[in-house]
């Protein structure tokens, strides 16, 4: 707990945080009324539950030094993929993904945080490497590493988290200066990728994407309906929106997973254009705060630890909300503090506690 100074605590990233995970509650609250299964399994109760231990862990981590994790980063890597592995065994099937521990009490889905735990695993790597950065064969282990982690999950199938943790690898990359020549080469492969990975797609995933890139417009149900669906409580928000619980297409359930995946339409129908933007500039400027840590961050090992952070909500909010717009293909990526999901809350404020450890400790003192 060396140099630790409360004074230098990110009220303001703590403050935008709150604010949206008290909204994301208060929008699930919204989604699940009427529906009795879904009220009965109490998800409003259990998002309360997990928003309330993530909050303490947020202040626990916080106490902690950073740089521990830099020494436990291993142990924890090999703990993710043991638990990643006997997912794909033992995992509790939902939506057609084996994805979730059933604990009895809470479902547990390991590839939440093991985002976090790759953040972490990756931030030592290239901290401790950095100046080995231009040479191809330490980017090459870079990437193993991370392919520990993503086969599994891909293995699941979960397609869309496997894509975030190759785009926290990359970002990281570039961000310990990956060579200009090798960024070009890595881009023009990433662009060739889709076309290389899609025949090993499962077939839902291909129909998603082909629903996408060639829509049939006189669809009423399937694959399309639920975009739709989407597209119709965006469009009929206005500007103001209906009001709170006032959404025909979330309370009248032709809005589908409208508590999770669909939860920015949910939001911009009740509370229209303004209430989407204002979510939207929350989210911001929540990553620009853990950029600010990025950049005031005493070392380069604490700078990667929150410009992953940075990433990770940076990208989950652009693919979810890009769903939600019909700009991208349908995928299961939750936006963050917002969407239901236990898991993955608590991964993100733990992600939160990790940058304020960076910032309490960092060289100095800025809006």
């Amino acid at each position: 707990m060396g140099n630790l100074n409360w004074r230098h605590f990110d009220f303001w990233l703590l403050g935008a945080v709150v604010v949206m995970t008290i909204f994301g509650v208060t929008m699930i609250r919204s989604a699940v009324a009427g529906n009795i299964e879904l009220e009965e399994d109490n998800i409003v109760q259990r998002q309360v539950i997990f928003a309330t231990i993530g909050f303490a862990v947020i202040f626990i981590v916080s106490l902690i030094d950073y740089h521990l994790w830099a020494s436990i980063s291993r142990p924890m890597y090999i703990i993710s993929v043991v638990f990643l592995g006997i997912l794909t065994i033992a995992g509790q099937a939902l939506y057609g993904s084996a994805r979730w521990f059933d604990t009895g009490l809470i479902l547990i889905q390991p590839s939440e945080i093991a985002k976090i735990v790759v953040i972490l695993v990756l931030a030592e790597f290239f901290a401790k490497y950095q100046e080995k950065i231009g040479n191809l064969w330490w980017v090459g282990r870079s990437f193993l590493y991370t392919l520990g982690i993503v086969i599994w999950i891909w293995l699941q199938p979960n397609l869309s988290t496997s894509l975030v943790i190759v785009v926290i690898w990359f970002a990281l990359l570039w961000a310990s200066g990956l060579r200009l020549f090798h960024l070009f080469a890595f881009m023009g492969a990433g662009i060739a990728l889709p076309f290389a990975v899609y025949p090993f797609l499962q077939e839902y995933q291909q129909r998603r994407i082909l629903n996408f890139l060639f829509p049939d417009p006189t669809a009423s149900y399937g694959e399309n309906y639920n975009i739709q669906q989407a597209l119709i409580s965006i469009g009929s928000g206005g500007v103001f929106g209906k009001g709170y619980f006032q959404g025909t297409q979330v309370h009248l359930w032709f809005l589908k997973v409208r508590w999770s995946d669909f939860i920015f339409s949910a939001t911009s129908e009740e509370f229209g254009f303004v209430g989407a933007v204002v979510l939207m500039l929350l989210l911001l400027f929540v990553i620009y705060r853990c950029i600010r840590a990025a950049r005031l961050a005493r070392d380069t090992y604490g700078a990667l630890i929150c410009f992953g952070v940075a990433v990770l909500l940076a990208f989950q909010g652009f693919v979810n909300i890009g769903v939600n717009l019909r700009l991208l293909p349908a995928t299961g990526l939750p936006l963050p503090f917002i969407s239901y999901g236990g898991s993955s809350l608590l991964s993100l404020l733990l992600g939160v506690g990790l940058v304020q450890s960076v910032i309490i400790r960092h060289k100095s003192l800025e809006f």
